[in-house]
């Protein structure tokens, strides 16, 4: 990250609590929210950081919080930076579902997953990719899939022995999301 980056962070004890201190550290200055039960104010912030977490454990509280989920979709819509990772990128997409229903997320990108019992496969490894002039690098952790088939990436992501994987990246407007949790991008 950039230091002179300003950052509104979503901050939730389980649903968006996978952040790293160097992470944080990295910004110039730092505000948090609580997509359970803030709105958030974009002002005077140069990105939206959504972290991982385990929204599928809170999707009641998420979806019940429309105001907060509509002023995100506008803020990317309207060309605002935001990064989204595991947890954050699966609260940006259409929808979650799970064996008790299906969940509003979002909308911002269009795609469904699934946290379903049947559906649950572990992907976990350290992961890296190249996008504009950066090398990307961070690991994958999450038991949630794709409905369907797995979108497509915008770029090849590698695993820690350099084979190729199939972890999309995605880029929509200033929406950069993926499964993988950032930890280093160098130029």
């Amino acid at each position: 990250m950039e230091k002179t980056v300003s950052a509104l962070i979503a901050r939730n004890q389980e649903s968006f609590s996978f952040l790293y201190q160097e992470i944080i550290d990295g910004f110039s200055q730092v505000r948090f929210f609580d997509p359970e039960m803030e709105i958030p104010c974009f002002d005077g912030i140069d990105l939206l950081y959504l972290p991982g977490g385990y929204p599928e454990k809170h999707l009641q509280a998420l979806v019940a919080n429309e105001a907060c989920r509509q002023a995100i979709r506008s803020f990317a819509e309207r060309g605002g930076r935001i990064q989204a990772e595991c947890g954050g990128m699966m609260y940006l997409c259409q929808s979650i579902v799970t064996d008790e229903g299906e969940y509003p997320m979002c909308g911002v990108l269009p795609y469904t997953i699934t946290a379903r019992k049947a559906d649950r496969k572990l992907s976990l490894g350290y992961r890296r990719f190249e996008l504009d002039g950066y090398e990307y690098r961070g690991h994958e952790f999450h038991y949630t899939q794709f409905m369907g088939d797995v979108p497509q990436s915008i770029v090849q992501v590698y695993d820690a022995k350099d084979r190729p994987v199939v972890t999309p990246v995605f880029r929509y407007k200033n929406v950069l999301a993926s499964y993988m949790h950032l930890y280093g991008i160098v130029k």
